[in-house]
């Protein structure tokens, strides 16, 4: 009996409406790209890479900047049944040296202006292919695919076969390739397809990078699976989004981006009257936020969680009658998966108590591109991967999950642990403060102590002494940080999450000289 095709790009191309000729994507530059367009550009661009006749299973590795051929080709290196590996556009030459000689790609697409370095580079390396990719349609990728048919039967792939090797941002040590299986990244499309109701007629609005989980696989797969329409951003533009609200449904966005959008004065409850759902994640989203979007919009944000290495693990239901979305939680596991909270030791812990994360399920990657040590440290003994972070249940019934950090940013001070984002709490909670970031640094006495560095809001002189102050009150003097600091803002990467390594390195020596 003939196996089914479990490629990813099949099961998309299924989706697909049954009029072609519709509308798929518009863009910011008012370019419309038709449901034939992504099909006949995706098989151009897969018979391309087949004429390389590269080994199968190599890696696409692409550092370009956010563009549809660019996602046009991600779906074409699924199709031809190669292996995508998106590259962050802000990695520079030391860090692409060491992706392009871990990952070994057979192909390397990039913006034209880079290409005297990368090319170099990539060719010491052993890569057989460079070409040139860039955000007005022009390079010499889509030159040398004119020439090829639009015609193109999807590659046979197994549901474990490798679709992609996303590079988890390494804030301790090295760099690791998570590898995606095309069963990984489908079983949880069709989930959230599900669990987020799409409907027929929803359009989404695409503000976010695609050299990342949340733009790549959870907005586009979202939008493609159901034949949805996406109004394209190039970059995040508070102004054009709130602009294209009245024509969308559904938004996804960091809490950077919420925040952003706050301060324009269109966003209304009349400009939102037409959206049906906005989506937050990839890094915690403030209580403030939360109820600030709740009183402008009348919208309740949707957040979720969910890693490079498992693609969305637990999310706030969608639907009113499976309950309420509550700020500051993730929800509960979604549909298939598995979420368990342990003590250091893996004994399951009770409902209400801090521990380690870990999960399981058909979206949990398969292990780390190269590295067997690494892959069986990170999956215990019953297979659960241990996702790092720290976390509880909540104690009210509902069984949602709350994640108070990552548990190499636990603070260990005296012999007790402090976990950065109860105090962070706190702080968020005092007059005229923005937001805030606690780290643990050396201490010749404690072992580490507990800084707090502290934003403003517009117009808010704080005074950090005083804060501490506050604190005593609240909580126990272990946990109450040793100094406080001011500043305008906190270190972000691309995805705004705070780069807590980076004030761990500015204040290193605070205690120890």
């Amino acid at each position: 009996m003939a196996m089914s095709n479990q490629n990813l790009f099949a099961a998309l191309r299924g989706a697909f409406p049954r009029d072609l000729d519709a509308a798929a994507i518009e863009t910011d530059s008012g370019l419309v790209y038709s449901w034939r367009d992504l099909e006949r550009a995706t098989a151009m661009l897969a018979n391309l890479l087949q004429s390389l006749e590269i080994p199968a299973g190599s890696r696409v590795a692409a550092h370009t900047e956010k563009s549809v051929e660019a996602l046009v080709l991600y779906l074409a290196t699924l199709r031809a049944g190669f292996v995508y590996l998106p590259l962050n556009t802000a990695y520079q030459a030391a860090e692409l040296d060491y992706f392009i000689g871990n990952a070994e790609p057979a192909v390397v697409v990039c913006a034209s202006k880079n290409f005297p370095w990368i090319s170099k580079l990539a060719f010491q390396k052993g890569v057989a292919h460079v070409f040139t990719l860039d955000d007005d349609r022009t390079g010499s990728l889509l030159e040398r695919a004119s020439h090829f048919s639009d015609q193109h039967e999807p590659a046979v792939k197994a549901a474990d076969d490798l679709a992609a090797i996303l590079y988890t941002s390494g804030t301790t040590g090295r760099s690791k390739g998570a590898m995606l299986s095309h069963g990984n990244l489908l079983s949880n499309a069709r989930v959230l397809k599900d669990h987020w109701d799409w409907q027929p007629g929803d359009v989404l609005i695409h503000a976010l990078p695609i050299f990342h989980v949340h733009g790549l696989f959870v907005a586009s797969h979202g939008a493609l699976l159901n034949g949805s329409k996406m109004l394209w951003l190039s970059k995040f533009d508070p102004k054009a989004v709130v602009e294209r609200l009245p024509r969308a449904s559904v938004f996804m966005g960091v809490p950077t981006l919420y925040v952003r959008l706050l301060q324009e004065a269109g966003l209304t409850r009349e400009a939102c009257a037409h959206m049906r759902l906005f989506i937050s994640g990839s890094a915690p989203l403030l209580i403030e936020t939360f109820r600030d979007w709740q009183t402008r919009t009348g919208h309740t944000i949707l957040e979720r969680y969910g890693m490079s290495e498992t693609i969305m693990l637990t999310s706030n239901p969608c639907r009113a009658e499976d309950g309420d979305r509550i700020g500051g939680t993730v929800g509960p596991a979604l549909p298939g998966v598995g979420v368990r909270v342990v003590d250091d030791a893996g004994t399951a812990l009770p409902v209400g108590e801090i521990g380690n994360v870990q999960v399981r399920g058909p979206n949990v990657f398969g292990g780390y591109w190269r590295m067997p040590e690494k892959t069986a440290e990170e999956f215990t003994a019953d297979g659960w991967f241990k996702t790092g972070d720290v976390g509880r249940f909540g104690a009210d019934g509902h069984g949602y999950l709350t994640i108070v950090g990552r548990s190499k940013d636990l603070i260990i001070t005296g012999g007790y642990n402090v976990y950065p984002a109860e105090i962070e709490g706190y702080l968020n909670d005092m007059a005229g403060v923005a937001e805030s970031a606690v780290i643990g640094v050396p201490h010749p006495d404690f072992g580490e102590a507990v800084v707090a560095v502290i934003v403003p809001k517009a117009g808010a002189a704080l005074d950090a002494e005083a804060l501490v102050a506050a604190l005593k009150s609240r909580i126990a003097n272990f946990k109450v940080p040793k100094r406080a600091f001011v500043v305008s803002d906190l270190p972000r990467n691309a995805m705004g999450k705070v780069q807590k390594n980076l004030l761990r390195d500015t204040h290193q020596a605070l205690f120890t000289g």
